[in-house]
């Protein structure tokens, strides 16, 4: 079983839980891989996430899975979290729910003369598939499109000074 293949399985029994699933991490060994499983609430708000037993409740749900699935070593370990407070943006949904919301990119190329990483308050994703790009107002009202299929990764940034 591929990737993708797992990562819809995992989905789809993460959301017959009442849970959403952000991503995918393997780490680990051939002979003995570990699974980190993020997920979330649809409906999340700070202070209002993923507790630890929703993390042990989901990690029991998908063992039973994982256990019959071949392609995975007999001996793996599954990590079930929350996101955290920097929520990683993954699928495009991400992108338009979060809208509003300050944002950290890092890209494989530089972006615009700045960098290859780039915070600013994400307006969304306009496009779809490898023609999307990410909108972002800059700090000093500039706005960029960042071309999707260049970012390696996104979050949200949480600033602690601001969050007490």
């Amino acid at each position: 079983m591929n990737e993708t293949e797992l990562e819809r399985i995992l989905e789809d029994r993460i959301a017959g839980l009442g849970f959403e699933f952000v991503e995918l991490e393997r780490a680990g060994s051939r002979a003995r891989p570990v699974l980190r499983v993020r997920i979330d609430r649809p409906d999340s708000a700070p202070g209002h996430g993923v507790t630890l037993d929703d993390c042990a409740s989901v990690s029991r749900a998908l063992e039973s899975v994982l256990d019959h699935e071949q392609s995975i070593a007999e001996r793996y370990i599954l990590e079930v979290s929350s996101p955290g407070i920097e929520r990683p943006l993954v699928r495009p949904r991400d992108y338009e729910r979060f809208a509003g919301q300050e944002i950290a990119v890092r890209s494989r190329v530089p972006l615009e003369g700045m960098g290859k990483r780039i915070e600013g308050k994400l307006l969304g994703l306009t496009g779809e598939g490898p023609d999307s790009f990410i909108k972002l107002t800059l700090e000093d009202g500039r706005t960029v499109d960042i071309p999707h299929a260049d970012v390696v990764r996104a979050h949200l940034v949480f600033r602690w000074d601001e969050g007490r």
